[in-house]
Order: C-alpha cells, then sequence, then structure tokens
C-alpha cells in the first residue's frame, strides 16, 4: 500500500490510470467519514481518460487517525503532501462535502497547484451558508454505543433519495458491509467533524482564479442545495451544475450524468 507522510501521520492513497502526456492529473478527496471508496463510481471512468488519485484522509481509512481536533487547512496540507510524494506540481482537485472544504483550501492556499477544481455538495462554510437541519445533524452525530453498521444503515436516508434507496437498496447494503469492515472511531469522526465546523472561506474566495464547477443534487438535506448557488457566486466565473431529485451523493445516484459533466468540464469542455 502506498502512503505519503506529513508530520509523522501515514496517508493512504491509490493511483489509477495514466493520463496523457502533459494532462494535469485529478485529486479526489473525501467527505466526513469517508475514505477513497466514496470514489467508487467515479475512479473507474476518470481513470481511462486521467492519471486519478485518492487519498484517505487523516482519520480513516487506512491513513493514521492522530489525536483530533483536526482543521480543513491541516487536511488540505495533507493532500498537497500525496502530490508531493507522487512528484505532482499541477492537479484538477475534486471535493464532495467535507472533501470540497479541503479542495478550497488548495486552491486557497496553493493556487499553482490546482488546474481546475470542482466542488460537489459542499458549502464555504460559516455563518453565511445554509446549515443541515438539527435533525440531520443529531442523525449524524450522536452515534452512542450502537455497532458501526446499525450507525451506518440509520445515517443511510441522509445521503440517498427515497427513489434511489428503493431501487439499489442491495447495492447500498453490500456498500455498508465494506465499510462497516473498517470503522472509522467516533473520535476521529468528531476531529473532522470539527475541521468541518470551523471552515469558512466565505471572505477568501473572491481571489480563486482556477476554472471552478459546483455540482449539487436539489434534495440534499445535509448540505442544502442553496449552497451550490451562494458558493457558485462567491466563487469568480465559477460553473453550477444541479442534479434534480438527488442526494448528498448525487454523484453516485446520477453517477453517469454526472461523470460526463466532470469529465468535460476537466477536460476544458473539449
Amino acid at each position: 500500500m502506498p502512503f505519503a507522510t506529513v508530520a509523522d501521520v501515514r496517508l493512504r492513497y491509490e493511483v489509477q490510470g495514466e493520463g496523457a502526456p502533459g494532462e494535469a492529473p485529478v485529486l479526489l478527496l473525501a467527505g466526513l467519514g469517508r475514505g477513497l471508496d466514496l470514489w467508487d463510481a467515479q475512479a473507474h471512468a476518470l481513470a481511462r481518460r486521467f492519471r486519478t488519485v485518492l487519498v484517505d484522509n487523516r482519520g480513516v481509512g487506512e491513513s493514521d487517525a492522530p489525536p483530533g481536533p483536526y482543521s480543513a487547512r491541516q487536511m488540505a496540507a495533507d493532500a498537497v503532501a500525496v502530490l508531493d510524494e507522487l512528484g505532482i506540481a499541477r492537479a484538477h482537485v475534486v471535493g464532495a462535502s467535507l472533501g470540497g472544504f479541503l479542495a478550497q483550501e488548495v486552491a486557497l492556499g496553493w493556487p499553482e497547484r490546482v488546474a481546475r477544481l470542482a466542488l460537489l455538495g459542499t458549502a464555504f462554510g460559516g455563518d453565511r451558508c445554509r446549515r443541515m437541519a438539527e435533525s440531520t445533524w443529531r442523525a449524524l452525530a450522536e452515534r452512542g454505543g450502537m455497532p458501526y453498521e446499525d450507525y451506518l444503515w440509520r445515517a443511510v436516508p441522509l445521503g440517498f433519495s427515497e427513489k434511489y434507496l428503493e431501487r439499489h437498496r442491495d447495492g447500498v447494503a453490500r456498500s455498508i458491509r465494506a465499510r462497516a469492515a473498517r470503522p472509522v472511531s467516533p473520535e476521529a469522526w468528531m476531529a473532522q467533524a470539527y475541521a468541518g465546523a470551523t471552515f469558512d472561506a466565505s471572505d477568501r474566495l473572491a481571489g480563486l482564479s482556477c476554472p471552478t464547477l459546483v455540482m449539487a443534487g436539489t434534495a440534499d438535506i445535509v448540505v442544502p442545495p442553496a449552497n451550490a448557488w451562494l458558493l457558485s457566486r462567491a466563487i469568480p466565473g465559477a460553473r453550477i451544475a444541479l442534479y434534480p431529485g438527488a442526494g448528498h451523493y448525487f454523484f453516485v445516484e446520477r453517477a453517469e450524468e454526472v461523470n460526463r459533466d466532470l469529465i468535460a468540464f476537466l477536460e476544458g469542455d473539449r
């Protein structure tokens, strides 16, 4: 297993595909409590066109879980360390949910490292973004002593639309079993959650100059879709793509459509 190390923290990563000579690779950054498996519906499609790098953020998967709390800036620096390990000077950066916070921090802190930026189901943080309902937050955060697989099943309706769950429950069940085999500790989950709760780029995004695409599902109850509009208006020249009726994991629900739109954007809409 390949690892990068930053400040004694080992970060698990995976590389798929080769990409064309001179083409920027794609870096995929996952959300709260999620590892590189979050991108199962995207990685293969992207790897046919780009060298694709997936990362287990600190606290999840095969990466180390040092004591928290973490910050979005710190986790973004982890992602840059993976690029350094691979000798990648510049990449397209794609982040979902909390990974979208990290992607914004990479673009803000290391602008020379970012070719294009895609932000999926995410927000700019702070008091001006639209927060999830209190009931949603409690369902995500109040794990108690329940088995991890039971906790994941309780969270499933928050991530997907009812229509998707009706049609794909067997596939969701397989994913839940795979995730339950590598549980995220409550401490690591809260350390990542702190990074999300303290992130605020609302006053910094006007300085971004990289081409940006904001993507969201209109039935997202974890990151309300109003945030996509706010985010696209805060970033100069940003474009927006909405997927009607899809939930927080719209890129799983509508994978074929999302992959087509994402690849077209990363290719420069050629």
